[in-house]
């Protein structure tokens, strides 16, 4: 059994999509959801599950080997950042070398790095449309591979979707959201069971 780890900070849509594709699976599935924010909904949608769900703070992250030790303890084959916020610790990657991986909503290299998550990012993709009216613009998703820097790591999948001049910083996040949840849980799948 190939045991999944995701970390979120918000309301768990793709952890969601995630669990849902593992569910009532023999060869892999959710055992742990975990997040920064004790209030976050990704924790409901867990225990609605029976998926244990844990939140943490700063210290229990980056100061202590708190969290290291509950991943120790569980030996996840992959760990998932599924709208996870934080920059991850280096000690937990090199822990887990190549097992986390992130989903982020623009096309890297493009509209990442520090500060670029969520609105951030829909608001930069929308300003460079507009600043760029005579050239085609597109955003999309990126799944990498998470290093100690922000949005650095080796790209697993990109899938792109046309900004049209009648877009908003809104419906670029609806486009963007719409791309997220089909192909990440198939990654994940991939990456599991080596076909990726």
């Amino acid at each position: 059994m190939k045991r999944i780890v995701i970390f979120a900070s918000g309301n768990g849509t793709n952890a969601q999509r995630i669990i849902n594709h593992f569910k009532g699976r023999t060869d892999a599935q959710v055992v742990q959801v975990l997040s920064n924010n004790k209030d976050a909904k990704v924790l409901e949608r867990a225990n609605s599950h029976k998926i244990s769900a844990i939140s943490f703070n700063r210290t229990a992250f980056y100061d202590t080997a708190h969290v290291s030790h509950l991943l120790e303890a569980i030996q996840p084959d992959l760990i998932v950042l599924a709208g996870f916020l934080w920059l991850f610790p280096e000690k937990i990657i090199n822990l887990f070398p190549d097992q986390i991986i992130n989903i982020h909503p623009a096309l890297l290299p493009d509209f990442g790095g520090k500060g670029m998550y969520g609105r951030h990012v829909h608001e930069a993709v929308y300003a460079f449309a507009k600043a760029n009216k005579d050239k085609k613009t597109y955003t999309g998703i990126t799944i990498h591979k998470v290093t100690p820097e922000y949005d650095k790591g080796a790209y697993l999948f990109q899938e792109k979707v046309e900004v049209i001049q009648e877009d908003t910083p809104e419906s670029i996040a609806q486009k963007v959201h719409q791309l997220e949840h089909k192909p990440f849980p198939i990654v994940i799948a991939k990456l599991l069971f080596g076909t990726l």
